[in-house]
Order: C-alpha cells, then structure tokens, then sequence
C-alpha cells in the first residue's frame, strides 16, 4: 500500500524552502570528518539517507570555532576551507531530491583540553560534569563572548556558500548557547546572565548575527532544551516557553526541542546506558568515577513513543503557527500520524532508527513497515564517543571490535 497521500507526506514549506514530507534526520554526530573537512564516508552516508526519501537531512553538528569543537571528527564550518567539503555534501543531498540545513553550534564546556588544546570555556566557571567530560570549565570573557556570537556568523555566511536550504542553531544539550540560557549552567551576574533577559542575551546575538548572513528566503530554525534534567535547576518548560516567546517575535522559522545535557544525557537519548562502551573510554580515575555516575543511570531513562511530547505542548503556546519539530522516541507510524494530526507538531524528527535503517522513510511510504526497528542498546552511542564513524552497532562485540582498532 503507497502511504504517499498522508499528512507524514504532504509537502510543507518553510519560508522558501519546500520540504517534500514531513520526515527530518535529525541532526546526528557521525565521527567521519578529517580536521572538520567532509570525507568521502559522510558523502556516502548523507546519499543513503537521502535516497531514503528523507525529507529534510539536518547533518551532525558543525563547530563554528576551533575552540567549539567537542571531538576529534566532527564536521566545521569554521573556516573557509571547508566550503568545498560542504558544497558538495549539498549536491548530494540535492541530487537525491532532499532538503539540508546544517547545524551550527559551539560546544562550550562540552569538550576536553586533549581536543581544543586549552580549557574548555563556558558561561560560569560551575562544577564538574560526573560522567562524560570531567572538565570543570574557564569562565568566558567579554572578549571570548564577542568572538563566539561573530563565530556563528561566519559560519552561517560559509552554509551560503556551500548551498544549504536552510541553518539550526543548536541550543540544547548542554552545549554553549544552552549553557546561557540554562541558571544552572549560566552564573554570571554581569550582562549575560541574572534574569532571564541577560541569560538570553548571547542567543539574542547570535540569533542576529546569523539571520544577517541568510538570504530573505533561507530558514533559521533552532534546537532548544524545553528541559535540562539538572541536578540543580536550569530549564524547565516554563522557562523554555518565555524563550520561545521572544523567538517567536524575532522570526524564528521552526523550532526542535530536546533536553539534557552532560550532566543528564540519557534523558536526552533514553534507552540503554552504554556503560562498558562509555567507561573504556577513560582513563586512570576517571574510569572509577565514570562508572558510578554511569551505573546510578541504568533502569531510569526507558524509551517511550514521543517522550518529549509533554514538554513540546508546553511549549506550544509561545509557537502560534510556527513549525514544530518532534524528536525522541518517534518509532511508530500510527503515532507519528497521530501527533501530526492532532497538530502537536508538524515534522518527525528521528536519529538513530535512520541509523539502522536509512531506507526507513521510504519502506514506510510504500507500506512496508509500521514501525522502525531500532532497539535503543545505544551501541552507536558508545562507538562515537571512541571516534568509530557512525552505524549500527547491536550485533558487534564491542570490546573486540575497539581490540582491532587499536594501533
């Protein structure tokens, strides 16, 4: 049976942008880039994915500046060097009738000094994160506040070039524009922090910044935390919604929301906690640490269908008519048609069934699925937090398959 007469594929436009259904790739961190240049791996996964009939591609995060890099083989948009790179990852998304918007981020305190070569720098200089970085950051100076916010300006301006439909801001996860909209992360009692117009602030520039560098067509479109699972408080939904309030009235074009950081990442991912795959990737102490914090994790973060849904209606209020994205748990068909009727949200934002199924969409389209079949063990997870480029990892051994990389 042709599904194709769905609302899951009725075409939508975004400003100029028209985006052929209602699937997104939503933006997943693929460990194949060479000093942030696209490699021959990314143009191969990205032409899988959109001969999946995928109909917006939003690649793994691209750091803005050297300094908001949080691994080794993550893609940039750093320099102008990595324009061809770029452009040619856009062609063949375009050459398979696919729409793509790059992520633009900074990755603040997110990152370890072996990757940037210095300490990480965020908005406060504010405790330790338990499991993942172990960094305790440098608090970021006037200067490196001004840096920053022309950083994602340059950047937008290379996305131009290189030919993408349209640019996310990535401002969820616990990276760099989340950590000043977030009073946990976010200590400053300067400008740029202290009531919830200065902790806006820095997005506010940013937001600027890149909407300058666009086209009058060209979408500008957001990740955001509608929670940040904190230890203390940081995000909540009710903040979430006066922040996208004040979006809304700048011409924000659609808006994602997530949740979590590293200090609570698996209410972000859910599923299996990956903890021999994330703890072998320490050394020394910090292995010890790591699996505590780890451990305290598992049983706590099931996957369930839409399991940011609550927030993203919440939320809904402050959006009016603008384009809502769902991410996190959209597995099954009949749900999916569900949450776009009943106008929770107008696209379905996916990561790791396209993982495992890059085809997903398009077995979808002629009936020949009603759900993915993705088991949420989180394996990929672990890969990429070694550097292993991007797949479905459920059926490898993973302590033998990181032996046979080891040089």
């Amino acid at each position: 049976m042709d599904r194709s007469q769905r609302l899951l594929f009725r075409p939508i436009k975004l400003r100029d942008m028209e985006v052929k259904n209602r699937f997104v790739h939503s933006a997943t961190y693929e460990a194949m880039a060479e000093d942030g240049a696209v490699t021959e791996a990314l143009i191969n996964r990205y032409r899988t994915l959109a001969k999946g009939e995928i109909g917006l591609i939003i690649p793994g995060y691209m750091y803005v500046h050297p300094l908001g890099r949080t691994k080794n083989s993550q893609m940039g948009i750093h320099n102008d060097a990595m324009i061809p790179g770029l452009r040619r990852l856009v062609e063949t998304i375009h050459q398979a009738d696919g729409k793509v918007v790059f992520q633009l981020v900074h990755v603040g305190r997110q990152t370890t000094k072996d990757v940037i070569g210095e300490t990480p720098m965020a908005p406060s200089r504010h405790r330790r994160d338990p499991s993942l970085f172990f960094v305790k950051p440098r608090a970021m100076t006037e200067e490196d506040i001004q840096v920053v916010i022309e950083s994602f300006g340059h950047a937008a301006r290379r996305a131009v070039a290189a030919g993408a439909d349209g640019v996310q801001i990535h401002g969820a996860h616990g990276y760099l524009i989340n950590e000043f909209l977030s009073p946990f992360f976010n200590r400053r009692r300067d400008a740029w922090g202290g009531s919830e117009e200065n902790m806006f602030r820095f997005l506010k520039e940013v937001f600027g910044q890149i909407r300058a560098a666009l086209p009058e067509g060209m979408p500008l479109m957001i990740k955001l935390n509608t929670n940040d699972h904190t230890p203390d408080p940081g995000i909540t939904p009710d903040l979430a919604r006066t922040y996208i309030a004040w979006l809304a009235e700048m011409g924000i074009d659609a808006v994602e929301n997530s949740c979590g950081s590293g200090f609570s990442f698996m209410s972000a991912i859910r599923g299996d906690v990956p903890v021999d795959e994330l703890v072998m990737m320490h050394s020394s102490w910090k292995k010890l640490l790591s699996r505590i914090s780890l451990q305290r994790m598992v049983g706590k973060f099931d996957v369930y269908d839409g399991y940011n849904l609550e927030d993203s209606k919440a939320i809904k209020p402050a959006l009016g008519e603008i384009p809502l994205m769902a991410v996190g748990g959209m597995r099954k068909v009949s749900h999916m048609e569900e949450v776009l009727e009943k106008g929770d949200a107008h696209f379905i934002s996916i990561c790791r069934p396209f993982i495992r199924e890059p085809f997903l969409v398009k077995r979808i389209r002629e009936g020949k699925t009603d759900e993915a079949s993705c088991e949420y063990c989180n394996k990929c997870f672990g890969a990429i937090a070694h550097e292993l480029p991007l797949r479905c990892y459920y059926k490898d051994d993973f302590r033998e398959l990181l032996q046979k990389t080891q040089p």
